[in-house]
């Protein structure tokens, strides 16, 4: 085995991910050590700002150091040993954790301290996440894959569970824990099958075996395991029949951590399955046929999409409706995955982009619900919702333009990733119904992200509550919105930044 180096090149390499991750360790010892904290479940003695202060900066921080390496990451390397990618494609999704973590830690001040529950270690928990996310996106080998699945897994199932005195957020945790470690076992178990088949763990070593070589593309056990990995994955990235933990564990978690699951922990797990099929598993009698991957993608697309959109239809509960929204958009994106197997690279940029669409949209939506929540009533269901243009007229239109976008309507960032993404599948006219099943399924959804949108603006105000006051909830919704309108008004530029990140590594 070749020994793992440390030289400075590596490091420097690597320094947006030690930067994220010395920062959280930071933010945990100044929690740890704080003169403030009492007991479990104690009233926080005061706010908890400086610590989200310090978190935007360490995220500012690898942000500038990420798009530092945007030039020399358009040659790919790796380093440590080939288990980490340096490239623009872990760069630019490093951009969007970025993103998805700093507009959760503006929201979670001021929600935690409106519910009574703030707590120090949310936001270094946060940046682990981000980390874990990160180490996912630039992976090029198994170990480092389930690493990063495992940092991010474990810190997102605290968060989910944060709410201590919340018997939902409780309940949703566990749920979230028990089905994500089985998730992560089928995926460990997968992992050991296929290094038992070809002897390695590497990704791109995978990739570069021959392609007729027998007791690899034609070994059971090369087959079942990758069969598992993929299982695991699609765990994450809640596709049926893999979703059952989502809507419990959206709806139980606070409303921020939620915004991050929805959108990071998607986004990470999109990236892995990206990475993984387009450069291992790329050769075509892994791709085609009844058992390739990208017929299954395609067959779990429009199961995903058909069950999330109507599931979604049935609900009264504006957390479950958004959760259900995210089930159907992993349809959306799927049908993407599937392309990616029959054009390859030119389908890779638009599932980036609608990924970094779909990062701003969902962390706002979910973003404006956590902004209505009064303390002891969290106001999550629909009739709650009426009549709130007349009162909070801006939350309203804020919330209205994140529902267009995920509905799919112009000049929204969320209709240019989803013409993108069906334009890149009607490349290949055997996509063509699957692209008419997703289209069909974006109709059926305006149904009911136009019920929120009814009862703020044409139903009688009820009785109303105070909502959050909280400048950084403010501030991050006003920023989801820009980018969400921004994306969708100039889609050029991050069209062509999702296009220029598609390439993983030369000739793939």
């Amino acid at each position: 085995m070749t020994p793992i180096s440390f030289d400075p090149q590596q490091l420097s390499l690597s320094a947006p991910l030690l930067c994220v991750s010395l920062g959280a360790i930071l933010l945990l010892l100044l929690e740890a050590f704080s003169h403030s904290r009492g007991p479990l479940n104690a009233i926080p003695s005061e706010p908890r700002s400086y610590l989200a202060a310090i978190s935007l900066i360490v995220l500012a921080l690898a942000a500038y150091l990420s798009y530092s390496q945007w030039g020399e990451a358009q040659a790919p390397q790796t380093i440590y040993s080939g288990m980490l990618a340096v490239d623009r494609f872990s760069v630019f999704f490093s951009m969007v954790f970025y993103a998805g973590a700093g507009l959760s830690i503006l929201l979670a001040g001021g929600f935690m301290r409106e519910q009574r529950f703030e707590f120090g270690e949310y936001y270094s928990l946060t940046l682990l996440a981000t980390a874990g996310m990160m180490m996912l996106a630039a992976a090029t080998d198994f170990v480092t894959l389930f690493i990063g699945l495992e940092t991010m897994s474990l810190a997102v199932y605290v968060l989910t569970g944060s709410w201590r005195r919340s018997a939902k957020s409780s309940e949703g945790a566990l749920k979230y824990f028990l089905v994500g470690s089985f998730a992560s076992a089928l995926m460990l178990y997968g992992i050991a099958l296929v290094y038992g088949a070809t002897g390695t763990t590497s990704i791109l070593a995978i990739a570069d075996m021959p392609r007729g070589e027998t007791g690899v593309a034609g070994d059971p056990l090369f087959l079942v395991g990758s069969y598992l990995i993929a299982a695991g994955l699609a765990f994450k990235i809640a596709a049926v029949p893999f979703h059952f933990w989502a809507p419990d564990a959206y709806e139980g978690a606070p409303t921020p951590v939620t915004a991050f699951m929805a959108a990071g922990v998607k986004a990470a797990a999109f990236a892995t399955l990206i990475r993984v099929f387009a450069t291992a598993y790329a050769r075509p009698e892994l791709t085609f046929g009844a058992g390739g991957w990208a017929s299954i993608a395609a067959v779990l697309a429009i199961l995903t999409m058909t069950l999330g959109n109507v599931a979604a239809l049935r609900q009264e509960n504006i957390k479950r409706m958004l959760a259900y929204s995210s089930i159907s958009h992993a349809g959306y994106l799927l049908v993407g995955v599937a392309s990616m197997g029959l054009i390859g690279s030119e389908a890779r940029g638009p599932l980036l982009y609608y990924l970094l669409a779909y990062t701003f949209t969902t962390v706002g939506s979910f973003g404006v619900v956590a902004w209505f929540a009064s303390r002891g009533n969290e106001r999550q269901n629909l009739d709650d919702w009426a009549g709130m243009a007349s009162r909070h007229p801006a939350a309203a239109l804020a919330m209205t333009v994140f529902l267009l976008s995920l509905g799919g309507f112009p000049p929204t960032a969320g209709f240019f990733a989803k013409f993108y993404v069906f334009r890149a599948a009607l490349a290949k006219p055997g996509l063509l119904p699957l692209v008419i099943v997703a289209v069909a399924n974006s109709v059926v959804s305006v149904f009911y992200y136009f019920r929120p949108i009814t009862a703020m603006y044409f139903r009688e105000a009820g009785r109303d509550g105070q909502p959050v006051q909280s400048t950084g909830m403010n501030v991050a919704l006003l920023l989801a919105a820009l980018a969400t309108l921004g994306l969708g008004l100039w889609p050029g530029p991050f069209i062509d930044a999702a296009s220029a990140a598609a390439l993983l590594l030369p000739g793939r």
